[in-house]
């Protein structure tokens, strides 16, 4: 590569088919405060919080706003179906089988029976790759191609979320591709343990970028209305830093 890849997620792009489904039922259902931002914060903050925007941009409540701005305008020409609305593919995050048939999805079943998931339709799962870059974690867009290595491995490459082609990468199955990761709801944060890996957020005054880390210390605290406040003590794998960190920056490694 000419240059590295930039060290954040890529901005929002879109909502997912489930954030749809979920504004589009309190559209018809009620339309008197769903442009308030006191209601699209609080919509906002479930989004972002919920396991099927795990590895996506968090979604920010003028986004959300604009959403339901956007859809009473198009209800004042025509009243769209649901089904309508998901014509546009464009929006909706999607991750692309390899292109060359049976044997590919082989490949792929291989990595779910790794990740441990019981799926049957392969086009549903989420993955994330380990880029060689970098050495951190991104969300797959599309695995291209497939190879065996010299020693025997099995390699993909991948298209990162919100890269071009310029960016693609050959990554080994076994040791840098996997499910999705989650974010740790409030009510989990019990699953955390030490000694446990974790994807934790490295944020940084310029970049913010997902790597694995292992937890060395735990604080429990009594929650209150803003949910956990328990405090993370943790060490970054690939550079051995440490830091204590909040559990909205941790997310559940699948395999």
């Amino acid at each position: 590569m000419d240059r590295l890849r930039p060290r954040q997620r890529p901005v929002f792009s879109g909502f997912t088919k489930a954030e749809i489904e979920k504004m589009e039922k309190l559209f018809m259902e009620s339309r008197e405060l769903l442009q308030s931002k006191e209601f699209c914060q609080k919509l906002a903050r479930n989004f972002s919080s919920s396991s099927g925007r795990a590895g996506k941009p968090i979604v920010k409540w003028n986004e959300v706003q604009n959403w339901f701005t956007t859809r009473q305008q198009e209800s004042k020409v025509k009243v769209p179906s649901v089904t309508n609305t998901y014509k546009d593919e464009s929006r909706l995050p999607q991750t692309c089988l390899l292109n060359d048939g049976d044997q590919s999805c082989q490949i792929l079943k291989g990595v779910v029976a790794k990740v441990g998931e019981k799926v049957l339709d392969l086009s549903e799962l989420e993955f994330e790759a380990k880029s060689s870059t970098d050495g951190a974690w991104y969300d797959v867009d599309m695995f291209l191609s497939h190879r065996v290595s010299s020693s025997g491995e099995t390699e993909v490459c991948v298209r990162f979320v919100g890269f071009g082609a310029e960016e693609d990468e050959w990554v080994n199955v076994k040791k840098a591709v996997r499910g999705r990761s989650i974010p740790f709801e409030h009510s989990k944060c019990c699953k955390v343990m030490v000694g446990g890996l974790v994807l934790c957020l490295q944020e940084r005054r310029d970049q913010s970028i997902y790597y694995d880390a292992h937890v060395l210390e735990i604080e429990r605290k009594t929650h209150d209305i803003r949910g956990c406040r328990c405090l993370f003590f943790i060490r970054y794998d690939h550079d051995s830093s440490e830091e204590t960190v909040r559990l909205r920056r941790l997310c559940r490694v699948l395999g």
